[in-house]
C-alpha cells in the first residue's frame, strides 16, 4: 500500500508543484515564499485527495482519485498578478476568488451532475487543449532563465540545460518501464538539475535554509480579498475544472468496474469544490482530479481507493516538511523549462484526444472547435488585443482558456442545442471534388450541369 501510494505521488507530483511555481515566480517570492507555496499546495492537495477517495456525508465520488492544484487555474491567475499594481496583493486576490468559487461550485454541485450534457467532448477537449497551448509559453520563458532582464536570458547554456532535461525525459519514457516510466518528468527534474551543477546555474541554499517540520499557517500571504473580476475568472476555470472532474470521473468509473452515477459525480463534484474552497485557507489553490492517476490505476490494476488516500497521506506529510518541499527550488528554471514542454504539451495532447471523440466529422463541431481555439488563442498570440478594455474586464479576457471556454459552450448550445441543430451535417470539404462529395451525401450529382463527369473529377 505505501509503494503504491508513493506511486501515485510520484506520477502527479511534477504536475502539483508547477502552478505554485509559475504563480509564486510572477508574483516575485523570494525562494523561501516559494518554498512554503509549493509545501501549502502539497499539504492542501493531499486533505483533498483523502476528502475525495475516503468521503465525508454525501461529499467524496469515494473512488481511487487523486486531487491536485489543477492547471486549468494558472493562466487565469497569471492575469491577476499581471493587472494587480502591488504584486503584494495578488495572492490574497486569488485566494478570495478561489474561496467564492468553490462555495458556489459546491451549491451548484447537484446541478451541475445534470447539465452535463451541455459539456460534451467538443467543449472540453477544445478547453484542455487551450490549458496546454497556453501555458507553453511559462516552459519556453523558464528555458530561458530566472531573470528575463539579465544580459544572459535565453543563453544557449540555458537552452542546452533545457534540451538536456527534454531528451533524457523523452529517453525515459521511451525506453523504460512501469513505475520509472510514470516518473520520467521527476527523475528529469533530477537529472537536469545534476547536469546544471558545473554550470553555476544551482542553488541548493533554500534546502539549507528550509526547516525540517513546519504548517502552512493560514493566511500567510494576507487575508483573502474579493475582487469582482477575479472572482468572475475562476468561477469560469470553476465549471473547467468541474467539467474535467466529471469526465475523469466517468473514465474512472468504467476502469474500476463501478460505472460513475448522478448520485457519485455529484459527491465527487461537492469533494473538489470543497477542497478548492478550503485549500486557501491555507494558502493553496484549486484543485481538482489528476487523469495521469487514472492512467496509473488502469495500468497498475491497483484500484483500491485506500492505496490513493495513501498517497494522500504522504502529500500532507510532505507539505508539513518544508525541507522536502523546498527540493523542487533546487530546480533550475531551465531545467524546469525542458520539463515543462513534455508535461504542458502532455495537457495539450490529452485534450486533442479528447477532441478525436467529439466527432469532428460533423460541420459544427469542426466550427465550434475552430472558433473556440481562436478566441482562446488571442491572449498568446496578440497579448495586446485587448490593451483598450478596463483593467477588470482584461483580467478575464487576457486568460485564453476563460475566453475559449465561454465561447466553445455558447456555440454549442448554438449549433447543437438550439433549435435542433445540425449535427448530421458532415464536413463539407473545400478542396474535395464536387462530384465525389454529392455523391457520398447521395445527393444529385450536380457536377453534371458543369459538363464535367463524376468519374473526370477524380
Amino acid at each position: 500500500m505505501a509503494t503504491s501510494g508513493l506511486q501515485h505521488v510520484a506520477a502527479m507530483y511534477a504536475g502539483v508543484v508547477a502552478p505554485p511555481l509559475i504563480v509564486g515566480a510572477a508574483v516575485g517570492l523570494s525562494p523561501t515564499e516559494l518554498t512554503f507555496l509549493t509545501g501549502a499546495c502539497l499539504f492542501t492537495a493531499g486533505l483533498a485527495t483523502f476528502l475525495q477517495t475516503i468521503g465525508v456525508w454525501k461529499i467524496g465520488a469515494r473512488l481511487p482519485f487523486v486531487n491536485g492544484v489543477t492547471f486549468a487555474g494558472v493562466a487565469p491567475m497569471l492575469a491577476v498578478v499581471d493587472s494587480t499594481r502591488d504584486k503584494a496583493d495578488a495572492l490574497p486576490v486569488i485566494f478570495g476568488a478561489v474561496i467564492v468559487a468553490g462555495v458556489l461550485g459546491f451549491l451548484a454541485a447537484p446541478f451541475f451532475s445534470k447539465a452535463i450534457r451541455f459539456f460534451p467532448p467538443v467543449v472540453t477537449g477544445t478547453v484542455i487543449t487551450l490549458i496546454g497551448v497556453s501555458l507553453m509559453p511559462v516552459a519556453f520563458g523558464w528555458a530561458q532563465g530566472p531573470d528575463p532582464a539579465a544580459k544572459d536570458y535565453g543563453s544557449t547554456t540555458y537552452l542546452s540545460l533545457a534540451g538536456i532535461t527534454l531528451v533524457i525525459v523523452l529517453l525515459l519514457r521511451r525506453f523504460t518501464r512501469g513505475f520509472l516510466k510514470q516518473i520520467a518528468v521527476l527523475v528529469g527534474l533530477v537529472l537536469g538539475t545534476l547536469v546544471a551543477i558545473p554550470f553555476g546555474v544551482t542553488d541548493f541554499g533554500p534546502v539549507a535554509d528550509a526547516d525540517v517540520v513546519g504548517f502552512p499557517t493560514p493566511f500567510h500571504f494576507g487575508a483573502p480579498q474579493f475582487a469582482a473580476a477575479a472572482i468572475v475568472s475562476m468561477c469560469v476555470v470553476m465549471v473547467v475544472s468541474m467539467t474535467e472532474s466529471t469526465a475523469d470521473m466517468l473514465a474512472l468509473g468504467e476502469i474500476v468496474g463501478r460505472p460513475a452515477d448522478e448520485r457519485t459525480i455529484a459527491a465527487g463534484l461537492r469533494a473538489d469544490t470543497l477542497g478548492s474552497a478550503v485549500s486557501p485557507l491555507f494558502n493553496g489553490f484549486m484543485c481538482s482530479a489528476f487523469a495521469q492517476n487514472i492512467g496509473l490505476v488502469a495500468m497498475t490494476r491497483i484500484r483500491s481507493r485506500y492505496v490513493v488516500a495513501t498517497g494522500g497521506g504522504f502529500l500532507v506529510l510532505m507539505g508539513l516538511c518544508p525541507m522536502a518541499a523546498s527540493l523542487i527550488a533546487v530546480v533550475p528554471r531551465p531545467v524546469l523549462g525542458g520539463a515543462g514542454v513534455v508535461l504542458f504539451g502532455s495537457v495539450a495532447a490529452s485534450g486533442i484526444q479528447t477532441l478525436v471523440k467529439a466527432g469532428l466529422d460533423k460541420d459544427n463541431n469542426v466550427l465550434i472547435v475552430a472558433v473556440s481555439l481562436a478566441v482562446g488563442i488571442i491572449p498568446i498570440t496578440a497579448p495586446e488585443f485587448y490593451h483598450a478594455f478596463p483593467e477588470t474586464a482584461k483580467i478575464i479576457l487576457d486568460s485564453g482558456i476563460s475566453t475559449g471556454c465561454v465561447a466553445a459552450v455558447v456555440l454549442n448550445l448554438l449549433f447543437n442545442h438550439l433549435g435542433g441543430g445540425r449535427d448530421a451535417d458532415e464536413v463539407t470539404a473545400p478542396m474535395e471534388p464536387a462530384g465525389e462529395l454529392s455523391e457520398r451525401r447521395g445527393a444529385p450529382d450536380t457536377s453534371v450541369a458543369t459538363g464535367t463527369s463524376a468519374a473526370g473529377s477524380h
